[in-house]
């Protein structure tokens, strides 16, 4: 299977884009979730369980054949294999995430490297101003660099302390919590540096070019 080849049109992707072209899940009332307007975005519920969407595709890579390219606007490109992964500044995070389709859920434990570090030893160039990332499902996203740099942003390996399952984008995914979960690329192999924004898969879709929850930021 071409590892890098467009997700499949699957059920869940054509609902998406009528979702996307009905604006659908826009103030949908105040009464969707417990009364906490400081920390749930409006129009989110909050779940105890966390639920799994994807584009139909699960890739099965294991941390052997994992492979991370980072290039693009970088002063020092490298593509990082498990070994070398690890051997970066390890983090711990616990935050709230955030779907695009109403669901939130409260203390996420996450480990992993945080992206800030990552930057540290790429560099990015002055002129880069975004992110695009590509997963092994053949999944893309943007993001602007300064939400990819921001300080609870990671690529994760561990969740409630066990190894990221392969459903939830493991061996390693992308976590944005203060964007919408769409922007937390799954089974994440590839980021390219921009100097302007391009689109990525939803956002070609129908969906927001950023994606902040607190401003119901879920379509173009």
């Amino acid at each position: 299977m071409d590892e890098e080849a467009l997700p499949p049109d699957s059920k869940l992707t054509r609902s998406k884009r009528i979702w996307a072209g009905e604006h659908k899940f826009l103030n949908e009332g105040p009464d969707r979730g417990p009364s906490d307007p400081k920390r749930l975005p409006p129009g989110q519920h909050l779940v105890d369980g966390w639920p799994v969407l994807d584009l139909g595709r699960q890739p099965d890579i294991s941390r052997e054949r994992w492979r991370l390219k980072v290039h693009g606007m970088v002063e020092r490109p490298v593509t990082l294999d498990w070994p070398a992964f690890m051997a970066l500044p390890q983090s711990s995070r616990r935050t709230d995430i955030h779907c695009v389709t109403t669901w939130s859920r409260y203390d996420n434990d996450w480990s992993g490297v945080a992206t800030s570090d990552l930057l540290a030893d790429i560099q990015p160039r002055a002129e880069a101003t975004h992110a695009l990332l590509h997963g092994y499902d053949g999944y893309t996203t943007n993001v602007p660099l300064a939400d990819f740099a921001a300080f609870d942003a990671m690529l994760v390996h561990s969740w409630q302390g066990i190894p990221l399952t392969r459903e939830h984008g493991g061996p390693v995914r992308l976590v944005i919590p203060h964007l919408y979960f769409w922007k937390s690329a799954k089974w994440i192999n590839r980021i390219e540096f921009l100097g302007a924004d391009k689109a990525g898969f939803w956002e070609v879709n129908g969906y927001h070019m950023r994606g902040d929850p607190w401003a119901e930021e879920r379509y173009g």
